[in-house]
């Protein structure tokens, strides 16, 4: 069987501006994929034959960011470099970098929409 969970999508309510941050602070570029009268999308970069799993951010009704709820974790091999990166683009750390043992290190960061957001990095 697969990993059951195979996409997410992250509330924005100015989806330029959440493009841009997650662009500065990551290093990777986003595509718009979707766009109409009911929702705006911009696709997180996907690889089809990768592991893990991709999202977008979405902007439109029904789409609220929000610091409770579910949390994505974002995979990345320099979180303190990311974690410098989300603090100069005006993101705020809520769970500072913490080792979770085998499982490597993680942190919790809000982004620039008012979104609770995770780090994860492996050991």
């Amino acid at each position: 069987m697969n990993n059951p969970v195979n996409w997410f999508e992250l509330p924005v309510l100015d989806l330029e501006r959440a493009k841009g941050f997650y662009e500065r602070v990551f290093g990777f570029e986003m595509k718009t994929h979707q766009s109409n009268a009911e929702y705006e999308m911009v696709w997180f970069p996907s690889n089809k034959n990768g592991t893990g799993i991709t999202g977008a951010l979405v902007k439109g009704i029904g789409y609220n960011p929000s610091l409770e709820g579910t949390i994505v974790y974002i995979i990345t091999d320099k979180i303190d470099k990311i974690i410098s990166n989300i603090q100069s683009e005006g993101g705020k750390i809520h769970v500072p970098k913490k080792d979770i043992g085998e499982y490597g290190m993680i942190a919790i960061f809000e982004d620039s929409e008012g979104n609770r957001v995770g780090l994860h990095q492996m050991k």
